[in-house]
């Protein structure tokens, strides 16, 4: 239930050493401004979350803004795909332990796991799917 500061806390300072770089050397300062706004506005989701009564833990609202950096440094497509992907997997994930009657709707899921499996898919698919949703909104002729 715990996303140790151990792990978190140091990703904040390996994410410039690896993003600095690749922002230089692709003349990518939109990237990295894009990464910095998406950091701030997941931290600002899962931080109202969090005061909620019975809401996120502390560990979930460390991890997105550095979820957040990396996603958004890759497009809108990723944030918007990574953060309702891990949304959508801990849903299903609850709704199996509770239909399995390994769970009760008081008991407490860790979600840090289906935020980092959420932000995996949409590293790897999140172009593919963006595209399939929009053309659920509007159809292509």
């Amino acid at each position: 239930m715990r996303l140790p500061d151990k792990i978190v806390l140091p990703s904040y300072a390996i994410a410039p050493l690896l993003l600095v770089p690749a922002a230089i050397a692709d003349h990518s300062l939109r990237a990295a401004t894009r990464g910095l706004i998406a950091a701030a506005l997941l931290y600002a989701l899962y931080w109202m979350l969090a005061v909620l009564p019975k809401g996120m833990g502390g560990g979930d609202v460390k991890l997105a803004p550095l979820l957040g950096l990396y996603l958004g440094w890759l497009g809108w497509s990723s944030v918007a795909v990574g953060a309702f992907a891990g949304f959508l997997l801990g849903g299903l994930a609850g709704a199996a332990l509770l239909g399995l009657k390994l769970a009760t709707r008081k008991s407490r899921i860790p979600f840090g796991p289906y935020m980092l499996a959420g932000a995996f898919l949409a590293v790897f698919a999140a172009g593919p799917i963006a595209h399939w949703y929009s053309n659920l909104l509007v159809p292509s002729v």
